[in-house]
């Protein structure tokens, strides 16, 4: 199924990442880790006394080797058995309070996170959410987040322990005997290089991963929503397809990082073992010469392997800092983007006696955000003014920019150029809060969420109230409620698609006059109804346009009708305003317009009056 939003892998989108190091980017995250930066640096020294303790192991095997051993004494070696068993038992309490330290905390790191996301996202302009795809927006709410969490529990914590224990333990094994710790130390140089570029060809590849996971996501998401259209046009195979073919390149992908990870652990485990093996023999050979003591072979060789897991994990501990670091940039990818802008508040003065009341438009120009340079404006000096308590038909051929210019009243989208006014009012200077409070929408495509009844329609009004809702069911005639299992507490399911096209278009008009809005905005409210809903929808319908100043995008002359006045709107301009008769005999494409299979003859067009219109032809037939 098609999709708005970018490639995943776009050059592009990603080059900005690139130039980023991993730590710079991470160290993003700190505003988020401040508050529980206390527990953390607690945990993390836990760790670091913990995993030194390990190196205490081979101080006491030293003394029982060159001890008691030597001196065959059993008593000795059993006390440096307790001894070992002591420190093992100290070891695994503090890596278990390490884990506890860093649990609760981390957890509300992530929390914090997805609040934030989410909370961003709803503030971001909707030309935004047309650009992304969901499935991308929801693989960085949790996938990536998940990954954030992961990395400062363990990835994080251990590149510093073990970096504190690595440091610790050379020290131990070149005061023990420095030509041996020479030997050892002599991988150190070409490991630092691998490791650099493994973290960048990494870094590439996981980021590929992550941004296919977000498309993978994204067909499954648009696969359940569109379920219907799927299996009605027998489209499962095509979109089964679709699904292996991404996911085959996300396994791509991860084979990918496995082959790097799996070459960075081969040479991170060879070149250090080969150096063990090259000491283990230097120090046998000075143990025959009576050079070396046995015990202080044993403490070395033990301290070295005691380093080979700190060591061993430095590939794997990078691979999940390149993938955590690659979630945070994704994460900052739509938090840095910018939210819709605040009026600043400004008291305007309602002005009715002068004709500045009600809704005006003022040289409106618009373009949309993502448009081509250099292209037409979808609208254009745009000049129209509803009257205060006028309901204005908004009449227009498809793709006309009717739906954009509604949408511009409550501030979906910002205006290029121009300005709209409520009652005399600069909406760009209004808090959207206000705006929004003032302003009730209903669009053509009604949207319900997985609620019920009544809390779908009362998300249209500032607080809930029994009275306004049975009032709102009454007047969108969605007496059908009281007929569902539970009524008004009825779960309608995802997009209210257990619902009829029609009812559900009911119950978005019920929540766009729940709140008896001073404004109304209705865009093409009744198309989904069927004659004879759609007459009884009007006559309450004029009940609440009577008290709102409204403008109607109408397709059919039956909603035409509810208008006091019509606008025209063609090629993005406004053309003509007037009655529905006026137009009618003064304006061709108006007439065009509202003649087509609906009404036959310019008299029924006069009186409203035919022999056919949209609901009693099959549907999808009629005049749009």
């Amino acid at each position: 199924m098609p999709t708005t939003h970018a490639p995943a892998t776009d050059p592009d989108r990603l080059a900005p990442a690139a130039e980023q190091s991993a730590a710079r980017t991470l160290l993003r995250l700190w505003p988020y880790v401040r508050p529980v930066r206390a527990r953390w640096a607690g945990a993390a020294a836990v760790a670091v006394v913990a995993s030194c303790l390990s190196l205490v192991f081979p101080i006491v095997l030293k003394w029982i080797v060159d001890g008691p051993v030597s001196d065959h004494d059993p008593g000795g070696v059993w006390l440096g058995a307790g001894m070992l068993l002591a420190l093992g038992v100290a070891e695994a309490l503090l890596f278990g309070l390490r884990r506890w330290l860093v649990a609760r905390p981390l957890a509300s790191v992530e929390a914090a996170m997805r609040a934030d996301l989410y909370r961003h996202l709803q503030r971001l302009p909707v030309a935004f959410h047309d650009r992304w795809a969901s499935g991308q927006l929801l693989s960085r709410g949790t996938t990536d987040l998940m990954v954030v969490r992961m990395f400062l529990a363990f990835p994080l914590t251990f590149l510093i322990v073990n970096g504190v224990t690595i440091a610790a333990g050379f020290v131990l094994l070149v005061a023990q005997d420095w030509g041996l710790g020479l030997v050892l130390l002599a991988p150190a140089l070409p490991l630092m290089v691998l490791c650099y570029r493994f973290e960048s060809t990494y870094a590439s590849a996981a980021r590929r991963a992550q941004d296919q996971v977000g498309d993978l996501t994204t067909v499954v998401e648009e696969s359940v929503l569109g379920i219907r259209i799927i299996k009605g046009f027998g489209r499962h195979r095509s979109q089964a397809r679709a699904f292996r073919d991404l996911s085959r390149t996300l396994r791509g992908t991860e084979l990918t990082k496995a082959r790097l990870l799996a070459g960075i652990l081969a040479v991170i485990t060879l070149l250090p073992e080969v150096a063990l093996g090259a000491a283990l023999v230097l120090g046998s050979v000075q143990v025959a010469d009576g050079k070396l003591s046995a015990g202080t072979l044993v403490a070395f060789l033990s301290t070295a392997l005691a380093l080979r897991w700190p060591i061993d994990s430095i590939g794997f501990l990078l691979a999940m800092s390149q993938e955590a670091a690659t979630a945070t940039r994704r994460f900052f990818e739509v938090m840095d983007e910018r939210a819709e802008s605040e009026g600043v508040p400004s008291a305007g003065t309602p002005a009715t006696e002068d004709g500045a009341g009600g809704l005006r438009f003022e040289g409106v120009r618009f373009r949309y955000p993502d448009a081509p340079d250099g292209s037409e404006p979808v609208l254009e000096r745009i000049d129209l003014q509803v009257r205060s308590g006028e309901t204005m038909a908004l009449v227009g051929a498809t793709g006309s920019g009717k739906t954009t210019l509604t949408a511009l009243v409550p501030r979906l989208h910002e205006l290029t150029g121009g300005r709209i006014t409520l009652d005399g009012r600069d909406i760009a200077s209004m808090e959207r809060e206000e705006l929004r409070t003032l302003v009730s929408v209903a669009f053509e495509e009604p949207t319900l969420f997985s609620a019920s009844v009544a809390e779908n329609v009362l998300m249209g009004a500032g607080e809930a109230d029994a009275s306004k809702l049975d009032r709102a069911l009454g007047v969108a005639q969605a007496g059908f409620v009281k007929s569902l299992p539970d009524g008004a507490g009825t779960q309608v399911g995802e997009q209210g698609l257990s619902l009829s096209g029609g009812q559900r278009q009911r119950l978005a008009l019920a929540r766009a006059v729940v709140g008896s809005p001073r404004f109304l905005v209705l865009d093409d409210p009744l198309s989904a109804l069927d004659v004879h809903t759609e007459a009884l929808v009007e006559a309450a319908l004029r009940e609440v346009l009577a008290t709102s100043t409204a403008l109607v995008v109408a397709h059919r002359p039956s909603t035409v009708l509810l208008a006091d006045r019509v606008a025209l709107l063609s090629g993005g301009r406004i053309t003509a305003v007037g009655t529905h008769q006026e137009l009618l005999r003064a304006n061709a494409e108006y007439r065009h317009l509202m003649s087509g299979a609906d009404l036959e003859t310019e008299e029924d067009l006069e009186t409203g009056d035919g022999p056919e219109t949209d609901e009693d032809k099959p549907e999808g037939k009629g005049t749009r």
